[in-house]
């Protein structure tokens, strides 16, 4: 689904008469089956957008169109995965991954079949039993994102989903995302402070300013997919790392 940023600007008050600015006019359309990182410094309001589209913020100026259909201030239009991978403890992992499934009320035994065929796939399929707490961060970041895959929408967003793994786990991670993400090409919202992760990733990468935040570049990807990690000791990668990082300094 096409989702579409128009004048977007949210203030917090402050002391007296004054407010705290956190974005300022932010005009951005992704089109379907998009993948878009958005990278910019740390505290510059890039969850706040995040929590804008997922409906979990809603003072904001401006508008949220989901194919054309405001969404500004409505939970559960999106796919939305935050930080943390946010686990029910008393769930297991393949009652987690279905959760999307029991909220809509829909056939127990059809979703956990669908549910416990992604398991498999995608390499837990023997740890369909065990609780979070017997789980690896990958893992849990792996159920996470199937429950957030599967929750039954078109858009997804996710906010630095491998900020707290090891590199090696991260990396692990996001080549699974690429692959999970190639079956079905939902539109994907990805927020990121690791720069090779967006190149790696994204169709196209949004850079942002110091807060108060508004767009400084838009930059587009050019390497096709399917991709690998190989691709980031590439010469063309320096080229756009560089232009990333001068943005961000």
């Amino acid at each position: 689904m096409a989702l579409e940023l128009r004048k977007l600007s949210l203030s917090y008050p402050g002391a007296g008469d004054s407010a705290l600015d956190v974005l300022v006019d932010i005009n951005l359309k992704i089109g379907t089956g998009t993948f878009v990182s958005l990278i910019g410094p740390s505290g510059c309001g890039k969850s706040s957008i995040c929590n804008l589209i997922a409906g979990v913020e809603k003072s904001a100026q401006g508008q949220i169109l989901l194919d054309g259909r405001s969404i500004l201030g409505l939970p559960g239009q999106v796919g939305y995965m935050p930080q943390k991978d946010l686990l029910l403890p008393w769930r297991t992992l393949l009652d987690n991954v279905a959760l999307g499934n029991d909220i809509r009320r829909e056939d127990k035994r059809e979703s956990r079949e669908n549910a416990r065929r992604w398991l498999n796939r995608f390499g837990l399929g023997k740890f369909t039993e065990h609780y979070p707490h017997q789980l690896s961060g990958g893992m849990r970041q792996r159920g996470a994102l199937l429950r957030t895959f599967l929750f039954g929408q078109n858009t997804l967003i996710l906010d630095e989903p491998f900020g707290a793994l090891d590199a090696l786990t991260r990396r692990e991670m996001q080549e699974w995302l690429l692959n999970v993400w190639s079956q079905s090409s939902p539109t994907v919202v990805f927020i990121t402070h690791d720069i090779e992760e967006a190149i790696l990733l994204s169709d196209e990468i949004v850079v942002l300013s110091r807060r108060p935040a508004h767009i400084l570049e838009r930059i587009t990807i050019p390497f096709s997919r399917p991709r690998k990690p190989d691709i980031l000791f590439s010469s063309e990668v320096l080229v756009v790392k560089k232009r990333l990082l001068d943005l961000l300094r």
